[in-house]
């Protein structure tokens, strides 16, 4: 799936993608132990979005007042459920938001230039096609639906409901496997089986 030229010096560029619950970034944490850079696209969002980011005025004239919480931050949940029920709502959330991604994601990559290889975390990598033309190799973190939720409603204490919904508006695991060069089955297995899996990726990744 390799589209980006690469040069003597570049670092091999790695889009990490998998579905909510999957454990992305659980394998992200593992690779940045071997010495990746990592370029977290959920943590940019989340700094465009906070209190005094940069996407909060369009934010604003986008969706009005009622998008920002009190604290002058997007309200995530009211924007979830919003764009939920409304497909046209999500795209004009894009069209603000993933400019700003895209140019945040090249500087922090440009700053970890000396990593000989870099990790792109993007939960919405398939979803975002320009993505397969930004990286050398895709790894997606894979696991059954099932698991998916239940990791989630653990984790974060939402309903069985809310976990399908957000299931429902990202790529089918079909749709991930189509695009992975690489894949870690993340399901049933424990964290130091996981961390065996991407030992073994680390050391492929070495040989190229």
């Amino acid at each position: 799936m390799a589209a980006v030229p690469r040069g003597v010096a570049e670092p091999l560029r790695i889009g990490l993608t998998g579905g909510i619950g999957s454990g992305k970034s659980t394998v992200a944490a593992l690779l940045a132990s071997h010495g990746a850079g990592i370029v977290d696209t959920d943590a940019i969002s989340r700094r465009l979005t906070a209190a005094g980011g940069r996407a909060i005025p369009a934010l604003r004239e986008a969706f009005g007042d009622s998008a920002i919480d009190a604290r002058g931050a997007l309200d995530r949940r009211q924007m979830r459920d919003l764009i939920f029920d409304d497909p046209a709502a999500r795209h004009r959330l894009e069209a603000i938001l993933h400019p700003m991604i895209l140019a945040d994601t090249e500087s922090e990559a440009a700053s970890l230039a000396d990593s000989a290889v870099l990790v792109f975390d993007v939960p919405l990598l398939v979803e975002s096609p320009q993505w397969l033309h930004r990286v050398h190799r895709v790894l997606v973190i894979d696991c059954s639906e099932a698991t998916q939720i239940a990791r989630v409603m653990q984790r974060s204490g939402w309903s069985q409901a809310s976990v399908k919904a957000v299931i429902a508006t990202q790529a089918t695991r079909e749709q991930r496997r189509a695009v992975a060069d690489d894949m870690i089955v993340n399901d049933g297995i424990s964290i130091d089986v996981l961390s065996e899996h991407v030992d073994r990726l680390w050391n492929s990744w070495k040989s190229l």
